[in-house]
């Protein structure tokens, strides 16, 4: 049942003071054959209309009533309190965002995660749930409903995440891409700025950069995507960095440093590549690790596995969901033939987040290259870190090395000096080893992911 222009729709009836057919068109009354109508009949008939009537405006007085927010019972989350901040965190049942709400829990921020669980667990805010009384969530993640959401809440902050992120698939759906993520950020900043939250940390990628000509990647590479997720990241960045202009809201904006890859194996072609342009079809990208207590990890969708992480792949080869992998790239100028990436846990990622909330000011805008930088235990060839996976796993995987692709460049790494510098933020956790063996622990103890039938509870 709902409002809708004036009228109460009641299971397919439209129903107002007048006498209406089913399809709305007005009828004449009708005639007794004695040409009047019994008096008897008539009150009666007046009765049962006056009930009617009642019990309509009854119900539309209820809805009205419960859509508007002075309904809504006060909770903490609903009220500004000196010392705590509140941050709403889009995307936080995805893996990266689930980590990010998890830490801010632990650290003693208010959260309330919103998720259209079209790509994150329901599971993963489940676990939060069970362990933290500090957060609320929602799975809607519309106009109506954002809106709502911020009328209902007294945010401090925002942490965006959302976004679908497969750059294959937004080649061949590029206005789901637009407006998942460019709309969205859109439909986000909006609620914001009428709700007077004024603090925005915006997590990006290097995909704004497209092809860059030289490493390693700083904030003042030039930005030139080639695809619809990066050219839709990029126009979101220039929709928040236009609106900062002219408001005070303060801006972290952090660009997530990965490269595209795509594995081989005997059910479907994967190749592990390294150049943007050779990779418009499945991302591997190189955030790894997963909660070091256990909690959480990352478990993509069944239908969504093969755009997962590199890690991901050996993972499933090791669990024997995919029999082996083949690395299309070798003979380049490093030491073992293969490419050299920049790999970064998602603790210090999470970290990253974090650190860039506590140094967010008024009208100041700040835009950092979130990565490990060369020279780390974390920066090292594609073989290396099979081999890395094959020691934390104890699985020995089937993997051959085939010819490399012209274009592809052999070493892509970040330069975080900036990050360093401005938020005094270090990867910590640059022992790949034992991110890799962190991560497995959860996979084995998780090989079919969150429960997927807690996303058919939610009801909040």
């Amino acid at each position: 049942m709902q409002a809708l222009s004036g009228f109460l729709l009641f299971k397919g009836f439209t129903l107002d003071l007048g006498i209406r057919t089913m399809n709305g068109l007005t009828r004449p009354r009708p005639r007794s054959f004695s040409g009047m109508d019994y008096p008897e009949t008539k009150k009666k008939r007046n009765f049962a209309g006056k009930i009617l009537l009642a019990a309509m405006l009854t119900v539309l007085c209820i809805y009205i009533l419960k859509n508007s927010s002075s309904f809504t019972t006060p909770t903490p989350f609903s009220r500004h309190e000196p010392g705590v901040t509140h941050v709403l965190v889009t995307g936080g049942a995805g893996f990266i965002g689930s980590h990010a709400a998890l830490r801010l829990l632990k650290d003693s921020y208010r959260v309330t995660i919103v998720d259209n669980l079209s790509r994150g667990n329901f599971g993963a805010v489940k676990v939060l749930q069970e362990q933290f009384r500090n957060l609320e969530g929602c799975s809607s993640y519309t106009l109506i409903w954002v809106n709502k959401i911020f009328r209902e809440n007294a945010f401090d902050a925002v942490m965006h995440f959302a976004a679908v992120a497969y750059v294959g698939e937004s080649t061949l759906e590029p206005l789901r891409y637009y407006h998942n993520i460019t709309s969205n950020t859109l439909v986000v900043l909006e609620a914001m700025a009428a709700h007077g939250v004024k603090t925005l940390i915006y997590s990006s990628t290097c995909a704004t950069y497209g092809e860059p000509l030289k490493m390693p990647i700083t904030e003042d590479t030039p930005q030139i995507p080639i695809n619809p997720y990066g050219k839709a990241k990029k126009m979101a960045e220039d929709i928040i960095l236009d609106f900062s202009k002219n408001s005070d809201m303060a801006v972290m904006i952090l660009w997530l440093i990965f490269f595209f890859f795509k594995i081989v194996s005997k059910l479907s072609e994967w190749y592990i590549l390294v150049s943007h342009h050779l990779c418009q079809h499945y991302r591997y990208f190189n955030v790894i690790g997963s909660d070091p207590e256990g909690r959480l990890g990352e478990a993509p969708r069944p239908e969504l596995r093969e755009h997962g992480q590199i890690s991901g792949a050996c993972f499933e080869s090791a669990l024997g969901i995919i029999p082996g992998l083949k690395v299309k790239g070798t003979g380049y100028s490093t030491a073992d033939g293969t490419c050299i990436r920049d790999y970064i846990d998602v603790t210090d990622l999470v970290d990253a987040h974090v650190k860039a909330l506590a140094k967010a000011r008024p009208s100041k805008v700040g835009i950092y290259n979130v990565g490990t930088g060369k020279g780390k235990e974390a920066v090292l060839s594609v073989k290396e870190f099979v081999e890395a996976c094959k020691k934390a796993t104890g699985v020995d995987i089937k993997v051959d090395f085939l010819e490399r692709r012209p274009g592809d460049y052999a070493e892509v790494y970040s330069d975080p000096s900036k990050i360093n510098r401005e938020l005094n933020w270090t990867a910590q956790y640059t022992n790949l080893q034992e991110s890799l063996q962190t991560a497995w622990k959860w996979q084995k103890s998780h090989q079919n992911g969150y429960r997927r039938s807690m996303s058919l509870a939610l009801t909040y």
